[in-house]
């Protein structure tokens, strides 16, 4: 609990009102703690208090070299999970400040990311949008839905939430393809087993021609933004379905709307946007199989528990001038 600390008070900013179950976790895991102090600061005010605070959790508020340099007292910058590509890692290496993400397979992230895909699947397998019609016309036995079971399915990006997607379809009895930048990591190798064919991004569009479902799982980063293209989305079999619960960049738009739209694509499932929050009103949303949710694949009770306590926990630790813990530091 409390101890004499000089009148010293970490403070702790989380950027946005969105995702708010983050901070409210985590002011709960610290409430014994009065000289921790965290705050939840409008997206547009972030720039005019950064100066004030220690520790930074983005969420979805991009810190570019200009915001950087404010924030004249922040020892780490992270991410409440492990997306930081709207953080400007060199300015902040420049600065002294630390970055750092959670990793997803000790939190229950990735578990929880890969549960979504699943949960996305099912429902573009079952036309869940239909579903919710036909109850509205009192209709029995319509639609006539898919089976997961005897499908091929292609995961882009075998990660830990990859992983964790992979372990979880064998029981469907699929077929399982993977693609990775590099498969030599010892780590994966108790894990590939999972996988019944192994690709890297060469071996992209002949394996997206294989699946009957392709599952993004990759980080966006300037070699992936837009890979999900015209020439991959053509690549792919007609009405073969699309889950995307990575990032919304590693889709190209366009591509998507004109495969949805000329019946091609046979289903789309994400979780993430283009932009979010993603506009209810966009065309690509009018289409009877296509399911967004609202950027939650990772928001679980047992997934945001653990990630307050490692945000709690870097908190304290900052305080006492300890090593910091149970995080990864990408510079």
């Amino acid at each position: 609990m409390a101890h004499d600390d000089g009148g010293h008070v970490t403070r702790v900013l989380f950027c946005g009102p969105h995702f708010p179950a983050s901070h409210n976790y985590t002011i709960e895991y610290l409430k014994g703690y009065p000289y921790v102090q965290v705050d939840v600061v409008p997206l547009d005010e972030v720039a005019d208090v950064i100066e004030n605070y220690h520790l930074c959790i983005v969420k979805n508020k991009r810190l570019d070299s200009g915001l950087i340099a404010h924030a004249k007292q922040m020892k780490l910058i992270m991410q409440y999970g492990v997306g930081l590509e709207g953080v400007d890692v060199e300015a902040a290496t420049r600065h002294g400040i630390k970055v750092a993400r959670i990793p997803g397979n000790v939190t229950g992230n990735s578990v929880s990311c890969a549960e979504h895909a699943i949960y996305l699947m099912l429902g573009l397998l079952r036309r869940q949008k239909e579903m919710e019609s036909a109850v509205q016309q009192m209709l029995l036995g319509l639609p006539v839905g898919e089976t997961l079971f005897g499908k091929t399915v292609l995961i882009l990006g075998y990660g830990n939430i990859g992983v964790d997607l992979a372990s979880r379809l064998r029981a469907f009895g699929v077929k399982i393809l993977a693609t990775k930048r590099d498969w030599s990591c010892n780590s994966l190798s108790s894990t590939s087993s999972y996988v019944d064919k192994k690709g890297v991004l060469e071996n992209l569009y002949q394996f997206a021609g294989d699946a009957d479902i392709v599952a993004v799982c990759m980080a966006l980063n300037d070699k992936t933004v837009g890979i999900v293209d015209k020439e991959f989305l053509s690549s792919m079999k007609k009405g073969a379905i699309l889950v995307n619960v990575a990032r919304g960049g590693l889709l190209d738009y366009e591509a998507v709307k004109f495969s949805l739209e000329s019946g091609h694509l046979g289903g789309l499932g994400i979780d993430v946007a283009w932009t979010e929050p993603f506009d209810p009103d966009d065309p690509i949303l009018k289409h009877p199989n296509v399911l967004i949710t609202p950027h939650i694949a990772g928001v679980t009770e047992y997934s945001y528990r653990s990630m307050a306590k490692v945000v709690g926990d870097c908190a304290l630790q900052l305080h006492a001038g300890t090593p910091l813990t149970g995080i990864e530091f990408v510079n």
